[in-house]
């Protein structure tokens, strides 16, 4: 933001905090005469609630394009106690979010005069905001508080259908937008009746008294059920509140919260902030880190600013879906997609399907043809610039550095078949389990090491980091385990033989594997934002616990599909890589399929197309993380994810994505 900008924002902030929050605020009045100040990029439309012929106004407000493109359509927010958040929200509308539509919803305009004169013009909001009726008798009277849900039909059934039929609305992309008493509204919103908004801010919400209102809402709601989407929120949940704000009304924001959080929603994203301030200094704040967050729910691209976790991330409103990615300088070559139009459409099918939630929940496929990446989509929690956990593609990672070791000359394909205590030069060999030096190389690479520990008691081992430390680990791994046997050493999936293959590296290569996995692979494929966690041995983890972007997982694909090649030189062994990259020994896992097998930590299937296979090989992560490789169709297919039940999504690779670039090839 422009320091210009920057400053106009700032003193729209100030102005704005002049209008309080408090449920007692009254009017502000002026001893001078004046004029009002009229708008000319906002439309007052008058509105009447049908059931009760109550009156309001409309304050819209469009974006400065919104005539240059006659088909383009725009994400809503609507808030209430328009009066009060009107000026700072247009003012972020110019500034942050450019690209939505602003509606306000008033106060009843034509309320009781004397109610009006005594309170303020503000004072239907007690009654429209409110989920409960209060409990003295003369209160209730004067103010009927308690018609949240008349209010909300009001504005589904008057509001949002006529700004859907009168402007240019994304109609799956509307966020709610309320502080204190609105704030609650919005609360009772998202446990009435969610699919009013895709997006809620809810600042400061004054739900004291109400959590078991709340929580009574939840239960009728029904718990979440990961087989069923219509028992989801389905929604993006911003939370704040001040941090000097009295403890009473803390306690039940953060109980609200809970709630939520224990729904284990997969389709809730909830962002919690604790903003500095009272109840209404925190506003403006409140408003500026709220707009920032809604932008990252708009634009597949993350905010510089926003640092959430991958479960507060929140889901996008639309999927990013291009068949022309862009040039990001980023080392990776792009191209626009050219394959048969049908083939195309089904493509772009697919990607409705796959934000749809179709085949489970990913976050992202990308796919690039010849080096060059031709089709880019993200879905809701995947971002452009945002690394995804990878799970257990880490494991094939792990191989590829091993397999550059092995071009450096730090070890040897003949080393693959020997022992591997025999490069752990601190390991006591006097105090290994028998049949230790039967773990080799190979037979950890294969997941056939043979160590079966118990697990309690590893759990307790793993407590001592110094006993764990570097070499330490095997040292202890090799003695805790049972005897490593002919029988013992069966395939058995898991991250004890990664491990040991990292603490090999870290042993043979200079410095630490570590610093070798940074400047002999991140490095040299331009990757540079992400995070690759260390072991409790001090050690890089070797078979999960790493995360990278969407874009850099296209260049490790890249490596595997140009046998090891990057701009001319050899950087994996490309003996090393078409050992690893075939199919082995057959995992031994019940939901295996049949035609899968295991190489070194890559799985290898055919993929049948017509009348004719194809070898494919794949890095492969729980939760969805895929890097796939097809060298006959020179093709890299990406995807991520977070799913952790049906795992579908190979289904349409299979029988959509690349029998379209059979096609291509021919």
């Amino acid at each position: 933001m422009s320091g210009i900008k920057l400053v106009a924002l700032c003193i729209t902030l100030f102005t704005t905090v002049a209008f309080s929050q408090q449920k007692g605020a009254k009017d502000f009045a002026s001893n001078l005469e004046g004029t009002s100040l009229v708008s000319p990029q906002i439309q007052v439309i008058p509105i009447k609630d049908a059931n009760n012929e109550r009156n309001y106004e409309l304050y819209i407000e469009l974006p400065e394009d919104y005539s240059e493109d006659k088909n383009k359509k725009y994400p809503v927010i609507y808030y209430t106690d328009a009066t009060w958040h009107r000026e700072i929200l247009s003012a972020c509308q110019e500034f942050i979010l450019e690209e939505v539509i602003l509606v306000g919803i008033s106060w009843q305009l034509d309320i009781n005069e004397d109610l009006k004169n005594e309170v303020g013009s503000h004072v239907s909001r007690f009654r429209d905001y409110s989920m409960s009726e209060h409990s003295k008798p003369e209160v209730q009277a004067k103010y009927q508080l308690g018609q949240a849900k008349t209010h909300l039909e009001f504005i589904r059934n008057e509001v949002i259908t006529y700004v859907d039929a009168t402007y240019r609305t994304n109609t799956n992309s509307r966020t709610y937008f309320g502080y204190s008493l609105s704030g609650e509204f919005g609360a009772y919103i998202l446990m009435t009746q969610p699919d009013s908004f895709n997006n809620y801010i809810i600042g400061s919400p004054t739900v004291k008294g109400e959590v078991a209102h709340l929580s009574e809402l939840n239960t009728k709601f029904g718990p979440f059920k990961t087989s069923d989407r219509s028992t989801s929120l389905n929604a993006n949940v911003f939370i704040a509140y001040g941090s000097l704000e009295d403890e009473k009304v803390v306690a039940p924001i953060e109980a609200f919260v809970k709630l939520l959080n224990d729904r284990r929603d997969n389709g809730l994203a909830v962002h919690k902030e604790v903003i500095v301030g009272n109840h209404s200094t925190a506003f403006p704040t409140t408003a500026i880190r709220s707009i920032t967050w809604l932008s990252s729910v708009l634009s597949p691209v993350a905010s510089a600013t926003q640092e959430t976790s991958f479960w507060e991330r929140p889901l996008l409103n639309k999927a990013f879906v291009t068949t022309k990615p862009e040039d990001k300088d980023d080392g990776i070559a792009v191209d626009t997609l050219s394959i048969h139009n049908k083939d195309k459409k089904a493509l772009l099918q697919l990607s409705q399907e796959i934000f749809k939630s179709t085949y489970g929940n990913y976050d992202a496929l990308l796919i690039s043809h010849k080096n060059k990446l031709v089709f880019e989509s993200y879905y809701k929690k995947g971002r452009i610039n945002v690394p995804h956990g990878q799970a257990s593609a880490v494991k094939g990672y792990t191989s590829l550095v091993l397999g550059r070791a092995i071009q450096m000359g730090y070890l040897s394909m003949e080393d693959l078949e020997k022992p591997l205590i025999g490069f752990l030069k601190d390991v006591n060999r006097e105090k290994l389990t028998n049949g230790a030096e039967k773990i080799t190389l190979h037979k950890a690479l294969t997941m056939h090491g043979g160590l079966h520990i118990d697990d309690d008691e590893w759990k307790e081992i793993e407590k001592d980091s110094v006993r764990l430390y570097g070499q330490g680990l095997v040292q202890t791994l090799l003695e805790q385990s049972e005897p490593i046997t002919a029988a013992s050493q069966t395939f058995l999936y898991g991250n004890f033989n990664p491990i040991m293959v990292m603490v090999v590296i870290d042993a043979v290569v200079p410095g630490t594997a570590e610093e070798f996995i940074k400047t002999e692979l991140l490095d040299k494929l331009g990757i540079t934002n992400y995070k690759w966690s260390n072991h409790i041995s001090g050690i890089p983890e070797a078979g999960w616990r790493a995360s990278i972007m969407s874009r850099d997982m296209i260049k490790l694909g890249n490596l595997v599909l140009n046998n090891g090649k990057l701009n001319g030189e050899q950087l994996i062994s490309a003996a090393y890589l078409e050992k690893a990259t075939s199919g082995i020994v057959r995992p031994a896992i019940d939901w295996m399929p049949k035609n899968y097998r295991y190489g070194y930590f890559w799985y290898y299937t055919p993929v049948q197309v017509g009348n004719k296979n194809y070898d494919m090989t794949l890095a492969w992560g729980g939760g969805g993380q895929r890097v796939i490789v097809v060298k006959e169709l020179d093709l890299t297919i990406v995807i991520s994810g977070y799913d952790r039940e049906d795992d579908k999504i190979m289904k349409p690779i299979f029988e959509t994505v690349v029998p379209a670039f059979v096609k291509r090839n021919k």
